[in-house]
């Protein structure tokens, strides 16, 4: 089986190499507590790169220490543990959860956002002003919401949020269709998604929390 270069410790490098390693689906890749030594990186760096993983391309097994590839999950959380949930929360159950999870989410990743997560927010931030419809200007919402949560460097924490994210989605479906007029470039939710952004950058964790939770409550319409 290929290994990592002992330079090549980015998360899109991890994932790249999950995705195309000759392992089949449902083979056994490498035991988890054996990579931090092999690519040189501490336990907390690869928990937080294998944390956007989970659901996607590899299922961890603590109790054996290992991943096992699985086939890839579009909405990125377990699936029986999302339809079940799909079917019995309301809209205002998925709002009251995201307002419980996602400033204590924010909040950590103020702490332990690294370069390119902000980069990559700022990124996304930028793309949705450009989005030519609502439609992928909610992808890309999610897709912002979702590194937030990968960012605080916790996967306890964004594993329970990418299932929660994806029985809201279910949620959003099941109401009628969302207009495919674009948003205004000063839209509030835009500046907001700003505001959120300087907070990580400035490492500022009580002003992440706080933006965080006025940016939901200002957006129960989902």
């Amino acid at each position: 089986m290929q290994h990592l270069g002992m330079t090549t410790t980015s998360r899109d490098t991890l994932e790249s190499w999950l995705v195309s390693s000759g392992a089949c689906s449902g083979g056994g890749l490498p035991q988890e507590r054996d990579l931090p030594e092999r690519q040189r990186v501490s336990r907390g760096e690869l928990c937080k790169a294998l944390a956007p993983l989970g659901g996607r391309h590899c299922e961890r097994h603590a109790d054996h220490g290992t991943l096992q590839r699985t086939s890839l999950d579009t909405e990125g959380g377990n699936e029986p543990i999302v339809q079940h949930m799909a079917e019995i929360a309301s809209p205002h159950a998925a709002m009251m959860a995201r307002l419980s999870l996602e400033p204590e989410l924010a909040e950590h990743a103020a702490a332990h956002a690294d370069p390119r997560d902000l980069t990559e927010a700022r990124r996304l931030a930028n793309n949705m002003r450009l989005a030519t419809n609502r439609a992928r200007d909610k992808r890309l919402d999610s897709r912002l919401h979702e590194l937030t949560a990968v960012a605080s460097g916790n996967p306890l924490l964004a594993g329970p949020h990418r299932n929660m994210n994806a029985v809201r989605i279910s949620v959003v479906r099941s109401r009628p269709e969302i207009p495919q007029d674009r948003l205004a470039p000063d839209c509030h939710s835009y500046v907001e998604h700003d505001e959120m952004i300087v907070a990580l950058e400035r490492r500022d964790r009580r002003a992440e929390h706080a933006t965080m939770r006025e940016h939901l409550k200002s957006t129960r319409r989902f």
